[in-house]
């Protein structure tokens, strides 16, 4: 009886300290899997305004002020209104940006308003909507945004 109890103990033990004591690598690794908003990066992401793909240094800033905003709250989307989040009333022209998660393919409508920019994520058969907080978006400093409402 004891033997058993001993080994259950070291073994429970290990497993404390492993889950514990993990590197920095496989926290961040475990963290980014249920990042809501995540980076993304300019290589692999295609961006588009109004039919019109993006080039250059327009897309790397359109890029770099999503990276640089910051998280508010996410929006619940209950069943059956997932076409309200996708093509909102009243929203403009949305910034819509196709990447890729792994081997996922994501896409990411940005509707952007004067107090705050939402974000409606579409990957799988999943839809998320969260919103941010950006002031070079929302000052739509970008002359390719600027005209948005």
């Amino acid at each position: 009886m004891t033997v058993p109890v001993l080994i259950l103990t070291i073994i429970l033990s290990l497993l404390k300290l492993l889950v514990t004591c993990l590197p920095t690598d496989a926290v961040n690794w475990i963290m980014s899997k249920f990042k809501i908003h995540s980076e993304i990066s300019d290589a692999n992401a295609i961006v588009t305004f109004d039919g019109k793909r993006l080039e250059g240094e327009d897309k790397i800033q359109v890029i770099n002020y999503f990276n640089e905003a910051r998280f508010l709250k996410k929006n619940h989307i209950f069943p059956g209104n997932e076409k309200l989040f996708l093509h909102p009333e009243n929203s403009g022209t949305p910034i819509i940006i196709d990447t890729k998660r792994g081997k996922n393919d994501v896409r990411l409508f940005v509707y952007i308003y004067n107090d705050h920019v939402d974000v409606v994520k579409q990957y799988k058969n999943k839809i998320v909507a969260y919103s941010l907080l950006s002031e070079s978006l929302q000052e739509r400093s970008m002359p390719v945004i600027r005209n948005l409402v």
